[in-house]
């Protein structure tokens, strides 16, 4: 359990000072350090073991790959609703038995996700990708608050804070689930918005709260009690005799949100009145979305969070809006693959994948010593990129998103993967030569250093920043696959206002904590510096594929730093080892930690690599001489879910990973 005493955790080689300079080792130090730790692993030893593992039976390698199962998949002919948790799933199902398409449907999962605050909530953000079959196009929804007017750097080293804190009022950016909803409803959606949120509604009245959900909000007590309103809805057996008690909603009682009841029904309210007044659908839904961004949901919101500190203002409601995008994409062989722009970490997996198209993976064997080194190597190279090059693509500098997608800039950098080892440092590479352009950053590319952890190293923080590395690493979202007969296909990865969240006054609506998203200097990345009105780059990105111009794949899973890792062996597991969509969600992923995390101090952890258990220990062996620190676990999959559509029979496939609570119901 948290306290409000001081806590630990580990400190990074790279380090900011309470006045945000960097404190660095010397750049020839680092790079001798990276020489020395990989190289010494090529020991005879590691010779020896690889021979040892090319004369295993070609079956050992890949005992994972062929692995029945755990869940069933889930085949229907109409429509599928797969989702983080089990009621989100019903709600889905609920408005698909009423007519609704997968829109409407997915519309009622991201609503009934946040009012069961799976990890997210009402304040949060919403990312989506729609497949359209009246166009046959894919279309992304870029629904990311954005930062007050008053965050700045300068802002917050004023308040002695070398970035925004982890939780609270000043983590917060502007709410954009719920305008992603709305516009996502209104523009290709065929329900009311009353209908649409009737489920989310009902549960907001009274729900039996699950296990997890109650013990989360058990464990994070001590920050909740420090937010009036958050306590009053989070903490109903909190007592003042008694603090050290059981104050949160007990696992199975009915869990009850009056406030967020009464937000909503003033969303419905907005559409019912002017439906009456002669307006349209569309019009209707966008008349709520008026009253949430202007109305006096907007001012409520406000006053409570400007009474607690935080920064934003009517102005910063009204001027955010959401943006229809069209998406980024990229070619795997015959597969067309579907991402959000720059402003998440979405054309990762497009960059990994044109890398990746130059090996012959299945050839390696799944989970072969090779083939998790490729991985990993390929995976430093794209998120270096990440790191230094992706932001919002609304704000100057505009990002060299040719380059990187280029064909031809993946196949140079794998130019400077060693087969043999992995490397310690990785730097960013150069993708404007690849569209004809000089990098403006050609300076800071040079002097560029990665933020590095060490578990042996400590750092006393306080109680707003009490996420470690791998609880920044892992931070959570949730999920939302739907398709239906028509061919509307929605991929959705929402999230923000997770728990411990700072609820907004009597508005119900917890805030999300994205601000922390930002870099506080452009040495780390000049693309991604806090700056008023500006979307930090997320983590969250939900992923589509075509063959033949038509849907063949839509797949999401939750996490952060995660969540491309297991992405792209989610997709490989299907196109190169024959998976079913199921297997493809339960399979074995490896995990890098060689990855600057997306929260907190934006550390990495260069070497460490995450496998299950059960893989064979020869092969942790060789990789240990490799230059990896490997550690296990019994599930690594992540909580993938994703709908296959078998474009031979007409069938679709849902895949719900049994990693954590996901849940699919198809008919």
């Amino acid at each position: 359990m948290l306290t409000d005493k001081k806590i630990t955790q580990r400190r990074h080689h790279c380090n900011l000072d309470p006045l945000g300079q960097e404190q660095q080792l010397p750049r020839q130090q680092l790079l001798q350090q990276d020489q020395k730790t990989t190289r010494q692993f090529l020991s005879f030893q590691g010779i020896f073991l690889l021979a040892l593992i090319l004369a295993l039976p070609a079956g050992l390698l890949q005992a994972q790959e062929y692995k029945h199962s755990n869940k069933p998949p889930l085949h229907g002919q109409h429509w599928v609703a797969v989702a983080g948790k089990p009621l989100a799933a019903s709600a889905g199902s609920r408005i698909f038995n009423d007519g609704g398409n997968a829109v409407d449907a997915a519309v009622a999962m991201l609503a009934v996700s946040a009012t069961i605050w799976d990890t997210m909530g009402w304040g949060g953000e919403t990312q989506a990708l729609i497949h359209d079959p009246n166009t046959g196009k894919v279309i992304a929804i870029n629904a990311l608050g954005a930062a007050p007017s008053q965050a700045t750097p300068e802002k917050y080293r004023s308040l002695g804070m070398a970035h925004p804190p982890d939780y609270g009022p000043y983590a917060a950016v502007t709410p954009g689930t719920p305008g992603g909803l709305l516009v996502m409803l209104a523009e290709y959606g065929s329900m009311s918005l009353a209908q649409v949120l009737a489920p989310a509604m009902e549960l907001a009245t009274g729900y039996p709260i699950e296990q997890v959900q109650a013990e989360t909000i058990q464990l994070y007590k001590d920050l909740i009690m420090q937010w009036p309103h958050s306590r009053d809805v989070l903490l109903p057996h909190f007592n003042a005799r008694n603090p050290g008690g059981w104050s949160a909603p007990r696992p199975g009682e009915i869990f009850r949100q009056p406030d967020l009841y009464n937000m909503l029904s003033r969303l419905v309210e907005a559409e019912q009145q002017a439906l009456a007044s002669g307006s349209d659908r569309k019009q209707a839904i966008y008349k709520a979305y008026e009253r949430f961004y202007r109305g006096d949901i907007a001012n409520e919101l406000v006053q409570a969070t400007q009474q607690a500190g935080g920064l934003i203002t009517l102005a910063d409601l009204d001027q955010w809006q959401v943006y229809i995008e069209e998406p980024v994409s990229t070619t795997y062989k015959d597969i067309e693959v579907f991402k959000l722009n720059t402003w998440v970490q979405g054309p990762v997996l497009l960059q990994m994948l044109n890398m990746l198209e130059n090996y012959d993976l299945k050839g390696m064997g799944y989970n072969s010593p090779e083939y998790i080194h490729t991985l990993y190597q390929v995976m430093n190279l794209a998120f270096a990129d990440r790191d230094f090059y992706y932001g919002d693509p609304y704000y100057p500098p505009a990002e060299p998103l040719q380059g990187l997608l280029s064909k031809e800039y993946a196949s140079q950098r794998l130019l400077e993967i060693d087969d043999t080892f992995n490397r310690f440092i990785v730097k960013p590479g150069d993708p404007y030569p690849f569209q004809g352009e000089d990098n403006p950053f050609a300076d800071l590319l040079e002097q560029w250093l990665p933020l590095i952890e060490f578990p042996d190293d400590l750092v006393v923080t306080d109680t707003l920043n009490s996420m470690d590395h791998d609880q920044g690493f892992h931070a959570g979202t949730t999920t939302i696959q739907t398709a239906d007969e028509e061919g509307w296909v929605v991929s959705l990865t929402p999230s923000g206002g997770w728990i411990p969240a700072f609820i907004a006054g009597d508005t119900g609506v917890g805030l999300s904590q994205r601000l922390q998203s930002f870099v506080m200097s452009p040495q780390m990345s000049p693309f991604n510096v806090m700056e008023p009105g500006k979307r930090p780059r997320a983590t969250l990105t939900p992923s589509m594929a075509l063959r033949n111009g038509k849907p063949f794949l839509s797949f999401a899973v939750q996490g952060g730093d995660t969540q491309e890792q297991n992405l792209l062996q989610f997709f490989l597991n299907i196109v190169e080892f024959g998976m079913d969509v199921q297997q493809a969600t339960e399979a074995a992923n490896i995990n890098s930690y060689q990855v600057h995390s997306s929260f907190g101090n934006h550390a990495m952890q260069p070497g460490r690599l995450l496998l299950r258990a059960d893989t064979p220990p020869a092969v942790i062996r060789q990789l240990g001489t490799m230059g990896y620190q490997v550690e296990t676990q019994e599930l690594t999959s992540g909580p993938i879910n994703g709908i296959f559509f078998d474009q031979r029979q007409g069938g679709m496939i849902g895949g719900s990973s049994n990693y954590g609570d996901d849940y699919g119901i198809a008919w």
